[in-house]
Parts: structure tokens; C-alpha cells; sequence
């Protein structure tokens, strides 16, 4: 049997490597049109900022190891422009021409490719994307000599990529048409790496695009002609962003945004996404949907004898149905090896399971992380939802170095859980993964207050942020607890009273209008004054996280008020309200300060667990 795989990398060496350990006898040619093949993608921007420190790394297996190894036969510089889903062909073009070669069994790994926004200058010299190791070989050149870069894209990549080049020691912009960096985050979990992307020194902007890039020539001039070889403004007025165009210097390249922005700009990387590069399979027939490749749960195309994997293919979302492409080093890997699996012994091979879309983020020493559905992908799909806000810390709150972490939890109204964000510091990685195969598994909320994870001072609490999420997740079910959300602060304060348990100095630091501030420690004391001031209302209580506030609520529950409380607390509220968010002024005050300042350790008042 000869099985041909177009494209070298995650799903397609994946596949290769398995249908070798399948059968010894199979013929396995692996044609990819680069020059290399079974390299780190994933490491490429850490290798841009020099954390990777050489280019060796990044080629995790070669063509020869492969051969000498798996006697695995790998063709780089050749490119297949046809197949022939008849004939049992595929047409390759090389070096030294054209030619034909016959299959029994085909497997179409070929990934995506970057998208490229059509605007003016996006073929300048100084614009790459961050795809290949030549391409990441162009960037470290490029930024060698620049002294600025702006980055188009505010993902996972684009961020990954910001940090390195910031680390450089050049001026580094993010630009991004979403409200905000890391769109596949909800707000609240966002806000924090906005936060820690500008200590590093990356300038965010977002809510906007690129609408031209301007490349200088040798003597000044800007190459598309602007006037007086000057970008931006053409007085001596400052632009929105505080950033004088005429003062960007005349031998630095620069890109001008929607909003009338203009940044210096001697390198442009493009990382806004990324789309299956799939043209030459939608000709020969192969069922496509929106450009990628539609498969069944074992990954057979629509055209027999076809099977594909990876970026370039439709996966199921587990949580929502949903049909879409995951770019994902890990659900590529795993699908590529269960497609040699049913290739070669059919009938024992399992399904391509359900994608959970779990992902990780490093930013400086923060880290965030998803796995499962988010609140949109939800609501899209028409499923009901609760939601729960959770700040705990990743070790004994007693123990040196205990830093918090903030945890979005979604569940359904039977107790399913739906999906987890989390933002912090140490131990994110270890939640989040908790959290994957918790869902997986199909786990109500409840669930997790029983998982008996490990625990000792220096590694985890006595009761693990995961336990807790499932406690206060199962005081919601049940009724012992009601809650309100920052996104419904405008019509809380117009029904309510806004009783705020926070201390004193807290509350000074920033608080809803016309909130009624009376700490924790004296709500039972301060009954009466409570009282008066709800004349009747609801009671919507709030602190900085939602602990404290939890001990108020249940005293004033237990005094038969109608009450509430905030999911998350000020914290949640200021980060829902960040980077230029919608707001009205009217309804809090907020100083102009940061406010990640709480994911870099724990009130004494906040570490008090609230079940």
C-alpha cells in the first residue's frame, strides 16, 4: 500500500509516523512544498526573541532522521498543484519540473496560510507574517536593524511575537480590530494581559485596523508619494494616540490606522488570522465548507480513499456542535495519528474526538487560558448558561510567593460544565487542564468540589481553586446564591442599592456612584442603616472578588432581603470597563491607575474561602 500525505508538519508527520508503526510494509510519502518539515511553529516567536537560541531547535525531525528512523520517505520542494481523486493521482510540482504520483491511500495535511489584509504597501520589504522557520529567519534579520515594529494581529501569535521584539529593545505597537487584545478571551480575562503587555512596553491598539503601509526610499521620501515625504499629520498637531507623524523620523518606515493614527513601523508583522489552504482540493471535488475541508469522525473527505487532518479541516466543536477549523498543534497531532490508524486497521480505529479548543498564553509572567465554550460561542448556539467569577491563589495563601488567579467558569442549567477562562500567574496551566478533562468527561459543576487533587503548602490549597469553583458553582444551582454581573451595572443602579463591603481606604480607591459602603465585618451591627437605605430595594453587594460579599449576602438573605451579589467584584467590574469599553462616568468612579495590581498577590481579607 502506498500512502501519500501532502504536508509535512503536525498532522501529516503524525500520521506518517503511526501508519510506519502500523505497517512495516506500507510505502509512506510525505511531499512538502517547503523546506522544511516536523518543525516547531509553535516556538517560532521564541525564537524571534532569542529565548530559543538556535535556529537547530526548531527543526524538531529532518528528512534524513525521518528515513533513517521510520523508513519514511520525505519530499520538501514539492509542491502538489492537482490531485486526481479518480485516477488515484496527485501532480507535483518540483525543481526540476512536473510530474505524477499514483496513491492507494491520500492524506491532505497541508495547514493554513496566513491572511494577508489588502491595503497599500502590504508587499513592502519590511512585512512579513510569522509562519515558517525562513519566515522567522526574516523577522530576527529585520528586527536586527529596526528600531520599531507594530504588530497586526492581537493573538495568541501576535502577542507571543509583540513580547520578543519588545524584548529586543525596539518600540512595539499592537494593532487589533477588536475592543481588545486576545479576542477569543472574555474582557474581564483580557484586561490583565493588556495590563501586563504594557509594563513590557507594547503600545496596544485596539478597535482599529491598518488602512496603509508607507515605505521610505533611501533619501527620506515616502514611497507612495505623501507630501513632503512626511506620514501623518502635516502640522504640528498631535493625532489621537499623542504621536506627532511629522515627528516619526523620515528614515523610518510607518503604518497609518483607521483612526487616523500613524505609527513608526521598520517592521510589520501580519498575524491576524489564518485560513485552510485548501484551493487546489475544492476543484478536484472534495466537499468544502467556507474553505475547509469537510470530514467525517474518522477524517474521510467526501472522496474515497481521501482522508484530512489539521488547520485546514472542519472539527466538531465538543461543547456546542459547532463546525469550524481549530488551529491547534494538539488536536492535529491527535487526528493525524488516528487517521493512519484508520487507514490501516479500520475496524478498531477510534473517532477523531470533539475539539475543546484548549489554549495557553504566556505574557511575560502571566498566563492565560481557555478551554471549552466561551459566552458567545454559547449564546450562538442557543445553549443556556450560568456564569461564575472566582479569584483564589495558586498555593497557601500563607506560603512565600502565593499570587491569584482570576477563573471564569460557565456551566448549564443542569450543572454541565460548558467552559473555563483563567488569568494569573503560577499554576494556570494546571487548572486549566483540571478544567479540560473535567469537561471532557461531561462533569456537572458539583462535580469538582469532590476532585481529590494533590495538596501540600507549596503546591496547592487544602481546598484547590478548582474545588471552590465548584462549590460556589453549586450554590448558584441550588439558590443559596444569586448573582449580578458587571455588564448589568447601569441597570443595577437604577433598581437597587449598591452595598459595597469593601474597607474604607478600598473603597476610596474606586467605587460605584452612590454606593453605600458599610465593610463585611459590620454589616450585622449596621442593619438598621442598611434598611433605610434600600427603602425597599433590592440589595446588590459587591466587594473587590466576591468573597466577602458572599458572607454579607448570606446574613442579608437570612434577614429576608432580596439581595444579589457582584461576580468578581471592583475587579471584575473595572477590568469589564477596560480599554476603552462603553461606559458611563456617571456610574462609578474609577482613578487612572492599572488594575492587575490584584493578580500579584491576595488581600488578607480575599483568601477567606466563600462556600
Amino acid at each position: 500500500m502506498r500512502i501519500v500525505i501532502i504536508g509535512g508538519n503536525a498532522a501529516g508527520m503524525s500520521c506518517a509516523a503511526r501508519a510506519r508503526r502500523n505497517d512495516e510494509s506500507a510505502e509512506i510519502l510525505v511531499l512538502e512544498r517547503g523546506e522544511h518539515v516536523s518543525y516547531a511553529s509553535c516556538g517560532l516567536p521564541y525564537y524571534v526573541g532569542g529565548e530559543i537560541a538556535e535556529r537547530e531547535d526548531l527543526l524538531v525531525q529532518t528528512p534524513r532522521s525521518l528515513s533513517a528512523v521510520l523508513n519514511i520517505t520525505v519530499r520538501t520542494g514539492s509542491e502538489v498543484v492537482a490531485i486526481n481523486p479518480d485516477a488515484h493521482t496527485v501532480e507535483v510540482r518540483t525543481a526540476a519540473g512536473q510530474e505524477t504520483v499514483k496513491y492507494d491511500a491520500l492524506v491532505l495535511t497541508p495547514g493554513a496560510e496566513p491572511f494577508i489584509p489588502d491595503i497599500p504597501g502590504i508587499g513592502s520589504s519590511f512585512v512579513s507574517t510569522l509562519h515558517t522557520v525562513p519566515d522567522a529567519d526574516r523577522v530576527a534579520e529585520l528586527a536586527h536593524n529596526a528600531t520599531s515594529a507594530v504588530v497586526l494581529g492581537g493573538g495568541f501569535i501576535g502577542l507571543e511575537a509583540a513580547e520578543a521584539l519588545a524584548s529586543r529593545g525596539l518600540e512595539v505597537h499592537v494593532v487589533d480590530l477588536a475592543g481588545h487584545v486576545l479576542p477569543m478571551m472574555e474582557p474581564e480575562i483580557a484586561a490583565p494581559a493588556s495590563a501586563r503587555l504594557r509594563e513590557l512596553g507594547v503600545q496596544l491598539h485596539t478597535g482599529v485596523g491598518a488602512t496603509r503601509i508607507i515605505e521610505r526610499t533611501t533619501d527620506g521620501e515616502a514611497a507612495d508619494g505623501s507630501v513632503d515625504g512626511h506620514v501623518g499629520k502635516t502640522d504640528d498637531s498631535i493625532n489621537d494616540s499623542g504621536i506627532d507623524g511629522n515627528s516619526i523620523p523620515n528614515s523610518s518606515h510607518a503604518i497609518e490606522l483607521s483612526n487616523g493614527e500613524v505609527l513608526p513601523a521598520d517592521l510589520v508583522l501580519v498575524s491576524i488570522g489564518v485560513r485552510p489552504d485548501t484551493a487546489i482540493f475544492e476543484a478536484a471535488g472534495i466537499r468544502c465548507d467556507r474553505g475547509a475541508i469537510d470530514v467525517d469522525e474518522h477524517g474521510r473527505t467526501s472522496m474515497p480513499g481521501i482522508w484530512a487532518a489539521g488547520d485546514a479541516t472542519l472539527s466538531t466543536d465538543f461543547v456546542t456542535g459547532a463546525r469550524r477549523p481549530v488551529a491547534l498543534a494538539g488536536p492535529a497531532n491527535r487526528a493525524g495519528r488516528l487517521i493512519a490508524d484508520d487507514i490501516c486497521n479500520p475496524e478498531t480505529a477510534r473517532p477523531i474526538p470533539a475539539a475543546l479548543g484548549t489554549s495557553i498564553i504566556r505574557i511575560g509572567e502571566l498566563t492565560v487560558a481557555r478551554t471549552g465554550a466561551g459566552r458567545d460561542d454559547l449564546k450562538r448556539a442557543g445553549i443556556q448558561f450560568h456564569a461564575i467569577h472566582l479569584e483564589a491563589t495558586q498555593h497557601a495563601s500563607y506560603f512565600p510567593g502565593a499570587i491569584a488567579m482570576r477563573m471564569l467558569v460557565l456551566f448549564g442549567d443542569d450543572g454541565r460544565l460548558l467552559g473555563t477562562q483563567i488569568v494569573g500567574g503560577e499554576g494556570v496551566d494546571k487548572r486549566i487542564d483540571v478544567f479540560a478533562a473535567a469537561i471532557r468527561s461531561g462533569a456537572a459543576i458539583d462535580d469538582l468540589i469532590d476532585e481529590d487533587l494533590a495538596y501540600s503548602p507549596p503546591f496547592g490549597q487544602a481546598k484547590d481553586p478548582v474545588n471552590l469553583a465548584g462549590m460556589l458553582g453549586e450554590n448558584v444551582l441550588s439558590g443559596k446564591l444569586r448573582l449580578w454581573y458587571a455588564q448589568e451595572l447601569a441597570n443595577v443602579v437604577r433598581t437597587d442599592l449598591i452595598l459595597d463591603v469593601r474597607s474604607p481606604a478600598e473603597f476610596a480607591t474606586g467605587h460605584v456612584r452612590r454606593a453605600l459602603n458599610i465593610p463585611h465585618t459590620e454589616v450585622r451591627a449596621r442593619m438598621g442603616e442598611i434598611l433605610d437605605a434600600a427603602a425597599g430595594r433590592p440589595i446588590a453587594v459587591m466587594c473587590a472578588s466576591g468573597k466577602r460579599s458572599y458572607f454579607a449576602y448570606r446574613i442579608l438573605v437570612q434577614h429576608g432581603l432580596s439581595v444579589r451579589n457582584l461576580s468578581g467584584g471592583m475587579h471584575v467590574l473595572r477590568d469589564v470597563f477596560a480599554d476603552g469599553a462603553p461606559t458611563d462616568n456617571a456610574l462609578f468612579e474609577f482613578p487612572n491607575q492599572a488594575g492587575d495590581e490584584r493578580l500579584h498577590g491576595a488581600s488578607a481579607h480575599e483568601e477567606k474561602a466563600h462556600a
